[in-house]
């Protein structure tokens, strides 16, 4: 299969896979469900995948993807205000969407932790060294990990959570950017000492 196929067809298996997780949960989705939805083989799945935490983990990568890349693609020379305005939208929108919030849920709802640790390691350790990164500039003034720790704490506060646990709904665009905008004047705030 070419990759310009094999990508369209991962495409489609994972919007089938989020949409039978967020209307279904984890526990009650099978590989074979997400097959049919995908109009996919049951085997195409189990050979790319290998199991239900192989895709788990595929769409945790894939929901990170968009964020990855606006982090290794920011210039570096704009300064760390400038990214961080770029950064703050994408990433906020990103872990209160619709796909965030079933991952979380699923993850929250294994009793093994398996899904919590696979969200963790695709997720948010692939995003904070980034972030870290960037804050290599306040080294004088703040270790960059805290710092990181710090501005997301300020960007996310209790949202996700509370996205997750249904009583607050997607923020708009606007919200979203206002949010970002208000975290980052905080955490500049705070770092300039």
């Amino acid at each position: 299969m070419r990759q310009e196929n094999k990508d369209k067809r991962e495409a489609q298996i994972a919007e089938a896979a989020y949409k039978l997780l967020e209307h279904k949960g984890f526990s009650n989705v099978s590989m074979l469900m997400i097959a049919r939805a995908a109009k996919a083989s049951n085997e195409t799945l189990y050979r790319w995948y290998g199991d239900k935490h192989g895709l788990f983990l595929a769409l945790v990568r894939r929901n990170t993807d968009e964020v990855r890349h606006v982090l290794q693609d920011v210039p570096l020379e704009d300064g760390l205000a400038a990214n961080l305005s770029r950064i703050g939208p994408v990433l906020l929108g990103m872990l209160l969407g619709a796909r965030a919030v079933a991952l979380n849920r699923a993850a929250a709802a294994d009793p093994s932790g398996d899904l919590g640790r696979a969200l963790a390691l695709a997720g948010r350790d692939v995003v904070a060294p980034l972030l870290a990164d960037l804050m290599t500039g306040l080294s004088d003034r703040m270790d960059p990990v805290a710092a990181t720790e710090l501005y997301l704490s300020l960007l996310i506060g209790d949202q996700q959570i509370r996205r997750v646990i249904g009583v607050m709904p997607l923020p708009d665009p606007p919200a979203l950017q206002a949010r970002a905008d208000a975290a980052l004047d905080h955490f500049m705030d705070l770092v300039r000492f």
